[in-house]
C-alpha cells in the first residue's frame, strides 16, 4: 500500500497572470430577439421534465445573456418528502465551482499586486514539502488554481473525508513526490488547491470568508452566498442533500469534509446569486472583475484529455483544458468556459460563452448525472449552428 493511501476520486468538477497586456475580448453574437427567450422557454420544460424522470427532489437554473437575467426558476422541494419549495434565493453547495471563486479572488489580488502566481508555494507555506525536498521548491502557487502541480489526482481527499485536520493532510505530502515536474502534467486537486487561501490571508491579514465577501460577494450583490460549514447551516431557506439508494432518493446530513477547503469546496449560494457571478464572468462587471483579470483565468493552462470522455459531453467536445479554476472546453466548433461541483448529496453546473455572451448555472439537491443531460442539451441548443 505504499507510505500513504490515496484514493483518487472522480470529480466533476470544473495561469498565470501575463505580463504582456491582455488581448481584446472577444466581440459578443448578438442573438435575434425573439431566439434565446424561445430556447429558454423549451429548456424550462426540458428541465422539469428530466427531474421529474429522475425523480430528483428539487432543483434550480438561470439564464443569462449580456447583463440580464433571461430566465431564472426552482423546481420542487428542498427536502424530498417535504412541502418548502426550492425558488431562486434558495441556496445550494456549490463544491467544486468554488474554485471559480477562489481564482477570481487570486486574480484580484494579483492584480492588486499583493502576490504573484509565480511566487512558490514554500515563500507562504514552509511546511509544505515532498518527499524528495527540493520538489516543493519548484511548487508556484500557479500551479496549484491549474491542478498542474504534478501530484496523483485528488491526493489526500480520503483523509478530507475522515475529517483529519487540514495541518495534519497537509504535512503528509512529505510522504509523496509529484509523478511529474510542476506544470507538466494535470491532476485535478482539493487540499493542494486549497492551499492558496493562507497565501491570500497572509499577504492581506485577512480572513478568506472576509476576502471574498468585501471583494465579490457584497459588490455583486450576492445576497444568499456565504462560505463554510455553519453558514449554510444558518441559510433558513436552504436545499437539503439526497444520495441516491436502492429506494429513491434519500435525504443525509450536510458533511462538513470538504468545508476544511474553503478555497476548493466552500461555497454556499443560490441560483440568483449565480446569475450576478455569471454576468460579472462574462465582463459586464468590469469594476469587480476586470477584463485582465477575467483573461488570465480563461487563458489554457494544461491539456484535460480525461475530459472528453465525460458522460454526454462526449458527444460534443472536441478538446479540453484547464485555466484558473475553470475549464475551457472545446464544444463543437466553439469555446465553452465550464465547471461543475460535487459533493455529497449536490451536484452544479456553471459554463458561459464569452462569443455568445451568454451563461447557464444549474443546481441540484441530488447527486444526479441528469445535470449533464441538462447542460449539454442547452449548449448543443446554443451552438447547434456550430457542431
Amino acid at each position: 500500500m505504499g507510505d500513504v493511501i490515496l484514493r483518487v476520486l472522480i470529480v466533476i468538477g470544473f495561469v498565470s497572470v501575463c505580463e504582456a497586456a491582455p488581448a481584446p475580448r472577444d466581440k459578443p453574437v448578438v442573438f435575434e430577439t425573439s431566439s434565446l427567450p424561445e430556447l429558454a422557454g423549451s429548456f424550462d420544460q426540458f428541465f422539469r421534465q428530466e427531474l421529474a424522470k429522475a425523480n430528483v427532489p428539487g432543483g434550480a437554473y438561470a439564464i443569462v445573456q449580456g447583463d440580464r437575467i433571461i430566465s431564472i426558476h426552482g423546481y420542487g422541494v428542498r427536502e424530498q418528502g417535504g412541502t418548502e419549495p426550492v425558488d431562486e434565493h434558495t441556496v445550494f453547495r456549490l463544491a467544486s465551482v468554488s474554485k471559480t471563486f477562489a481564482a477570481g479572488l487570486s486574480a484580484k489580488l494579483v492584480e492588486e499586486h499583493k502576490f504573484s502566481l509565480d511566487d512558490r508555494l514554500v515563500s507562504y507555506v514552509p511546511e509544505f514539502r515532498f518527499k524528495t525536498d527540493h520538489k516543493a521548491d519548484r511548487l508556484q502557487l500557479g500551479h496549484l488554481l491549474s491542478h498542474s502541480a504534478g501530484v496523483m489526482p485528488n491526493a489526500y481527499d480520503n483523509m478530507l473525508e475522515a475529517n483529519v485536520p487540514l495541518p495534519r493532510i497537509i504535512t503528509s505530502f512529505k510522504k509523496v513526490d509529484p509523478l511529474c515536474d510542476p506544470g507538466e502534467c494535470y491532476g485535478y486537486q482539493n487540499v493542494l488547491y486549497a492551499m492558496i487561501g493562507p497565501v491570500m490571508e497572509q499577504t492581506t491579514l485577512r480572513t478568506y470568508e472576509n476576502l471574498i465577501s468585501d471583494m465579490i460577494f457584497k459588490p455583486l450583490e450576492m445576497s444568499n452566498a456565504s462560505v463554510g460549514y455553519q453558514a449554510f447551516l444558518h441559510s433558513e431557506n436552504r436545499a437539503a442533500p439526497h444520495v441516491r439508494t436502492r429506494k429513491g432518493w434519500l435525504k443525509t446530513k450536510v458533511k462538513p469534509a470538504y468545508y476544511e477547503v474553503l478555497p476548493a469546496a466552500g461555497v454556499n449560494a443560490s441560483v440568483s446569486d449565480m446569475a450576478q457571478w455569471l454576468i460579472a464572468q462574462m465582463g459586464h462587471r468590469p469594476e469587480v472583475m476586470s477584463a485582465g483579470v477575467l483573461d488570465s483565468l480563461t487563458e489554457k493552462k494544461i491539456r484535460t484529455k480525461k475530459e472528453l470522455r465525460r458522460r454526454d459531453w462526449r458527444n460534443y467536445l472536441k478538446d479540453a483544458y484547464y485555466g484558473l479554476g475553470w475549464r475551457i472546453y472545446q464544444f463543437g466548433k466553439e469555446q465553452l468556459i465550464y465547471h461543475g461541483g460535487w459533493v455529497a448529496g449536490f451536484r452544479a453546473d456553471v459554463a458561459y460563452s464569452k462569443s455568445r455572451d451568454v451563461g447557464i448555472v444549474i443546481l441540484l439537491n441530488a447527486e444526479s448525472n441528469v445535470i449533464n443531460r441538462l447542460s449539454t442539451r442547452f449548449w448543443a441548443e446554443i451552438m447547434k449552428s456550430a457542431i
